[in-house]
C-alpha cells in the first residue's frame, strides 16, 4: 500500500508517499480501505517537533489520525463489522493518511450513507475536540461564549455545538467568513488589532466563557475579557494553561466510538455541518499540509485515499 512517511523533524519536505508493506487485522482490529482522512494542526506540530516532550515521534513515523473507508477484513473476536461495512473513527498510531489502516473495532462507528466520505474521514478529531471545549466551559441558556478561529476545523463545530446549548455565540474570524457564521446563528467579530473592543461591543459587556481553537494569546485576551480561568478551554495553548490554570480538554479526554456516532448523527441529520474546505489526494500530501500550515482554511483539508 501507499502511505504517509517522514524519517525526521521538519518541514513539509521531509514527508514522503512510499509503498509499504500492507497492515493484518490481529484479535478484536479491523482492517479498512481508506477512503478519506483529515489533516489536523496538531499533526503538523508533531511532524515539526514542537510536541516532541508531549507527543514524540517514533522513526520512521507515519501521521493521520481521522479517517473513513471500507471495511476490508476484520481480526478474530470482531463480530461488530464485518467486509464491505462503511465505516469512519480514529486510529491512535499515525497511520490513517495510509491506503489501509488496522484499527480496534472499539474505534469505529458505522457511516451513514448521507454522510460525504470528506466528511467523514475528517470528523473525530474536530468534533471530539469541539464537544470537549464546549463541555468543559459548561455554558447554559443565556450565557455568552467567545470562540477564537471561529471558522476553522474545531472553532466551526464549537461554535455550533456551543450554540445548540441556548448560549450566545461570539465568533472570531475573517470577514469572508462572517457571512456562514451569522447563517448558523453566531455573531460574528473580526479578529485582530481592537479585537477586545469589538467583543465587548457584541456581548454588551457580558462574557461568560471562552473557547480557544488558535493558541496565540487568547487565552491572556479571555483573562483580559474578565472570564474566570475555570471558563476557559484551550485545545493548544499548553503554557497558559500551566501559568493560568484554564482547562486544556480535547478530543481524546471523551474520545469513544459511542460519542462518535451521537455527533455524526447530528451530521447526517443536518444538525450539524463539518466544513470541508479542500481535499487533495494521498500524493498531495506536502501541498495540503502547506495549506493547512496557512490557518486560513473555513474547515477541514481532507486527504482522498
Amino acid at each position: 500500500m501507499k502511505a504517509v512517511r517522514f524519517d525526521q523533524y521538519g518541514g513539509v519536505d521531509v514527508l514522503q508517499v512510499r509503498e509499504v508493506e500492507d497492515p493484518i487485522a490481529g484479535p478484536g482490529r479491523v482492517l479498512v480501505a481508506v477512503k478519506a482522512a483529515g489533516i489536523n494542526p496538531g499533526e503538523i506540530a508533531i511532524r515539526e517537533g514542537l510536541l516532541h516532550e508531549r507527543w514524540p515521534a517514533t522513526f520512521p513515523s507515519g501521521e493521520g489520525t481521522d479517517l473513513a473507508g471500507v471495511v476490508h477484513s476484520v481480526g478474530d473476536g470482531v463480530t461488530t463489522f464485518a467486509a464491505g461495512d462503511e465505516v469512519l473513527g480514529w486510529t491512535e498510531e499515525r497511520a490513517s493518511h495510509a491506503e489501509l489502516v488496522v484499527v480496534p473495532a472499539d474505534q469505529l462507528t458505522a457511516k451513514p450513507a448521507s454522510v460525504p466520505w470528506e466528511v467523514a474521514g475528517s470528523l473525530f478529531v474536530v468534533a471530539m475536540a469541539a464537544y470537549a471545549s464546549v463541555e468543559a466551559v459548561a455554558p447554559q441558556a443565556g450565557d455568552t461564549v467567545v470562540v477564537s478561529a471561529a471558522a476553522g476545523g474545531v472553532g466551526s463545530v464549537a461554535v455550533q455545538l456551543a450554540r445548540r446549548t441556548g448560549a450566545n455565540v461570539i465568533g472570531l474570524a475573517g470577514e469572508r467568513n462572517h457571512d456562514w457564521l451569522r447563517q448558523h446563528d453566531i455573531v460574528p467579530v473580526t479578529y485582530g488589532e481592537g479585537q477586545a473592543d469589538r467583543i465587548r461591543e457584541a456581548a454588551d459587556g457580558k462574557i461568560d466563557a471562552f473557547i480557544d481553537a488558535f493558541g496565540d494569546g487568547y487565552v491572556d485576551l479571555a483573562i483580559g475579557l474578565g472570564v474566570s480561568p475555570q471558563r476557559i478551554n484551550t485545545i493548544i495553548d499548553y503554557e497558559a494553561v500551566g501559568r493560568l490554570g484554564v482547562h486544556a480538554q480535547g478530543t481524546h479526554a471523551i474520545a469513544s466510538a459511542a460519542l462518535l456516532a451521537q455527533l455524526t448523527a447530528l451530521v447526517a441529520d443536518g444538525s450539524l455541518e463539518i466544513p470541508v474546505a479542500r481535499t487533495f489526494a494521498l500524493d498531495q500530501v506536502r501541498d495540503a499540509d502547506r495549506e493547512l500550515s496557512e490557518r486560513h482554511s473555513h474547515g477541514k483539508i481532507v486527504l482522498l485515499a
